[in-house]
């Protein structure tokens, strides 16, 4: 039994799919479902006994604790996490609410039901924090890509919060003993994924004739990594990671938010073309965000050589799978992009205008 928080959202949904897809073991889903977390992404597990789904947050203590005891999984994944860096600067409250205090108080009752437990149970149990890259702040264009060593310099509220909530599981770790484990991811991207984020937004804002907004100069460069290969990272991981160890995951493809538009734009123009013109004709470059980082990269080969992970996809083939999954899903973006979404994205990008 695997006890999953967040397996509503677009990474914990897509985990907790292709975990039952590969495995028998069941999963209890423990999910808040805010505006980013949707059952709709779990309809092909309406009626399956292998999946548990809890409506509930990783802070109410008491419910988690019920969970645990009744559940006994062997190992907690934790997905639950506000995410979105606009979100964050907006209104950090909920960050700090969820990615600390959230964590903090999982990680108490992950520990009392640790310690509750004998043997092999005891000895197998494990504790996965899925975290990001964003909590080691910028590199300049020469820098060497982050490494597991690199010091901590988050910039945002949400990567403060993500980096306060890796720093308690360090701390649990070192302090109680409490078997963990800590990834930090590169960008994701995939089926599932909230329009808020650049590769759906500027899917949906393509396919309905609205402008394309690019931060700044558009030259801010992220490493991509295909949300599948994410989630067998983080089986792998999870099955043969040494407790209190940090593993780096990334995707191997470094691109400038320019390019990846770009590229989203001429794959539409291959496969839905416009009436008149190509979708790059859209695109507007908008103020850019208060402290946006210049520069991500991953350096992922202590996952690689340690326990043997390297992603199956390309940033072409992923963005290719991603970009049909959207054309064929349409229905699902139309219901999350509801009045709320709109607003937001109405608000967001007006008070930065045009660059």
């Amino acid at each position: 039994m695997l006890f999953v928080t967040g397996g509503a959202g677009f990474i914990g949904s897509n985990f907790v799919l292709s975990t039952l897809a590969a495995s028998d073991e069941p999963i209890v889903n423990l999910d808040k479902l805010t505006y980013a977390g949707n059952l709709r992404n779990l309809d092909s597990l309406q009626g399956d006994t292998r999946h548990v789904f809890m409506h509930g947050d990783i802070a109410d203590r008491a419910l988690v604790k019920q969970a645990l005891e009744r559940h006994r999984p062997r190992a907690i994944v934790h997905f639950a996490a506000e995410s979105h860096v606009d979100r964050s600067i907006v209104g950090p409250a909920d960050f700090i609410d969820t990615n600390i205090v959230g964590t903090w108080s999982l990680l108490e009752e992950a520990r009392t039901y640790w310690s509750s437990l004998e043997g092999e149970l005891r000895s197998r149990f494990r504790f996965l924090q899925v975290s990001t890259d964003e909590v080691y702040g910028s590199l300049a264009p020469s820098d060497p890509a982050f490494r597991e060593t690199t010091a901590y310099a988050p910039n945002s509220p949400y990567a403060a919060s993500k980096a306060a909530a890796d720093h308690l599981v360090r701390a649990y770790h070192h302090t109680y003993g409490l078997p963990t484990l800590t990834s930090n991811c590169s960008n994701n991207y995939g089926p599932y994924q909230f329009p808020e984020k650049l590769i759906p937004l500027i899917l949906r804002n393509a396919l309905a004739g609205d402008p394309l907004p690019v931060y700044g100069d558009g030259l801010q460069v992220r490493d991509w990594l295909y949300v599948l290969d994410h989630c067998e990272a983080v089986r792998r991981i999870l099955e043969q990671g040494r407790p209190g160890e940090t593993y780096n995951i990334g995707g191997g493809s470094e691109k400038k938010n320019i390019d990846v538009v770009k590229t989203l734009c001429a794959i539409l123009d291959d496969k839905h073309k416009k009436k008149a013109g190509s979708y790059a004709s859209q695109i507007q470059f908008v103020k850019d965000r208060p402290g946006h980082d210049r520069r991500y990269a991953i350096d992922d080969s202590k996952l690689r050589a340690e326990l043997g992970w390297k992603p199956k996809e390309t940033f072409e083939t992923g963005l290719r799978k991603t970009v049909h999954w959207y054309l064929d899903h349409s229905s699902w973006v139309d219901e999350v992009t509801s009045g709320a979404y709109r607003k937001w994205v109405e608000t967001n990008y007006a008070r930065r205008g045009a660059a």
